[in-house]
């Protein structure tokens, strides 16, 4: 489950990360907490039938856009969706009936793309996603994520990359979700909102020049975020996702002259700059790895799981 600010999505996932079903649930406002675990449920309660019949459920898991503490599956601060404290984890398995898991939606997707994704067979990499819920990301270290005490580290959409910039949801200034958002280019596209690739398409083709100078704009921000990460943390490889994959697409020549540019000339030339692989699938593979986590510790251990059926999250 991949609750944002538009919508509630479910997804049921098999091992391998092949993703059997997704269901987009759109909202005319951002949903509460209690109203994103009502909708899944309700799309949970649908399936039924089918779950019962053809599938052994492992369990559920929750990626959302704040901060999760991981091990409590509480939503310590979701700015974006105005969640505080909530314990999603709790919620959604209170009503569904199905064990159940949480944490960041960035975190959760970085090691998708680690797993089965541009990351593969790579030790050492830095995912950002960008969407309509702002920037988040993930920071894979010597094969595993870094997850910090809570399970709050990655959060690079509140890079400091502006002196004089505005006022991020987070309170702070100068974040870069505020400087690097989608919602302008897709006005600059003549679009309400909706997939990123209808965006790309239309920017792509767009002879107004104010897009190009709005691309280099966000880009030059981007670049300032990743250089700092690229001298912090020494990655091989930088996935960009979302409408940051959008951007980099638009001009990737951009993008890495500046990082060659700004970053300590080390880790800058041992850096790859890639667009994620998953596509609109992340978040479901993401989760569902997150389900999956105790079957694969201890396959044994969960002895009403039947280990010839199909598992699916």
């Amino acid at each position: 489950m991949n609750p944002e600010i538009d919508a509630v999505t479910v997804g049921l996932v098999s091992l391998g990360g092949t993703v059997q079903k997704q269901v987009r649930f759109g909202t005319k406002r951002i949903p509460t907490a209690a109203e994103a675990v009502s909708i899944a449920a309700a799309v949970i309660e649908g399936m039924l039938s089918e779950l019962d019949t053809s599938y052994r459920i492992t369990g559920i898991g929750v990626a959302v856009p704040g901060l999760v503490h991981r091990a409590e599956g509480v939503v310590r601060h979701a700015p974006h969706l105005g969640w505080r404290n909530e314990p999603i984890a709790a919620m959604l398995s209170e009503a569904s009936g199905y064990p159940c898991a949480a944490a960041n939606d960035a975190s959760l997707a970085a090691e998708a793309e680690l797993i089965f994704g541009a990351g593969a067979g790579r030790q050492d990499l830095v995912y950002l996603n960008g969407g309509a819920s702002g920037i988040g990301g993930g920071v894979i270290s010597e094969g595993g994520l870094l997850g910090g005490v809570s399970g709050y580290a990655g959060e690079l959409g509140h890079t400091f990359v502006r002196t004089s910039g505005i006022t991020c949801h987070c309170g702070a200034t100068g974040c870069l979700e505020t400087e690097v958002t989608q919602s302008r280019l897709f006005k600059l596209a003549g679009l309400a909102g909706g997939d990123v690739s209808q965006l790309e398409q239309v920017l792509q083709n767009s002879s107004n020049p104010d897009v190009a100078v709005e691309v280099t704009r966000q880009l030059g921000y981007l670049a300032v975020a990743l250089r700092n990460a690229v001298n912090i943390f020494n990655p091989e490889a930088i996935i960009l996702d979302g409408f940051l994959g959008v951007l980099y697409a638009l001009s990737p020549r951009t993008l890495d002259d500046l990082l060659l540019s700004q970053a300590l000339e080390g880790p800058a030339s041992e850096v790859t700059i890639y667009r994620a692989a998953l596509g609109s699938h992340l978040m479901m593979i993401g989760a569902a790895e997150l389900a999956f986590a105790p079957l694969l510790a201890d396959p044994a251990g969960l002895g009403t799981l039947s280990l010839g059926g199909t598992h699916k999250a």
